[in-house]
């Protein structure tokens, strides 16, 4: 997990750090910061959790002393302060350039039942550990794009999770991660589904 942190922290162009305000300032939360601020990138510390907003607010003070500027107190359930945070990571946005508008990537979405190898493969073009790998079904719920250039031309490699039969399906967040799954191969220009070749393909099953 560390190993994909500082993979997405060297890929983003700014980084959102979310502390629990109800907590304070945690040991955690000192070794995290001192690893974001190495990155040179900009930072905006959300402090999550401010749910009695007038009041919790209050405790986002103690946050300053992570050095990393001002906190943002917000409260994700009821979305409050939400929109003082997204002024943030825009003002925080590099300068764009010109031919930021014409992306002629080809995305490129992988598709698959769970734990068929999809990240795997990915791993694979990429030449890197980006995606998490694991033998557990259902390690990836949602889906993630990664750009990939070769002498052919530049692509979008979306990492989906596996979609199962509608009668297997009993968590919400699985149901969620499918509807993730149902968009990318909206907006893919190719799909590419992947089977496991050691299981036979019953009608019942797949």
């Amino acid at each position: 997990m560390r190993n994909q942190a500082n993979l997405a922290i060297n890929m983003a162009d700014v980084i959102l750090f979310f502390t629990d305000i109800r907590q304070g300032v945690t040991a955690a939360d000192k070794e995290i910061a001192l690893m974001l601020k190495k990155s040179g990138k900009p930072i905006v510390l959300v402090c999550n959790k401010a749910d009695n907003y007038e009041k919790d607010k209050q405790e986002a003070y103690e946050f300053y002393n992570l050095g990393m500027g001002e906190p943002y107190p917000i409260s994700s359930t009821n979305a409050i302060g939400i929109g003082d945070v997204l002024d943030k990571i825009y003002e925080s946005f590099p300068p764009k350039t010109e031919d930021e508008d014409e992306n002629t990537s080809i995305k490129v979405a992988v598709i698959g039942k769970p734990n068929v190898g999809k990240s795997s493969l990915i791993n694979k073009i990429l030449g890197e550990n980006r995606a998490i790998v694991s033998d557990i079904a259902g390690t990836t719920r949602d889906a993630i794009d990664t750009d990939f250039e070769n002498e052919s031309g530049k692509y979008v490699l979306i990492d989906t999770a596996g979609v199962r039969k509608k009668s297997k399906i009993n968590e919400s967040i699985e149901k969620f991660s499918i509807m993730r799954t149902l968009l990318a191969i909206e907006r893919a220009d190719v799909c590419l589904m992947m089977i496991d070749a050691t299981q036979r393909c019953y009608r019942s099953r797949c």
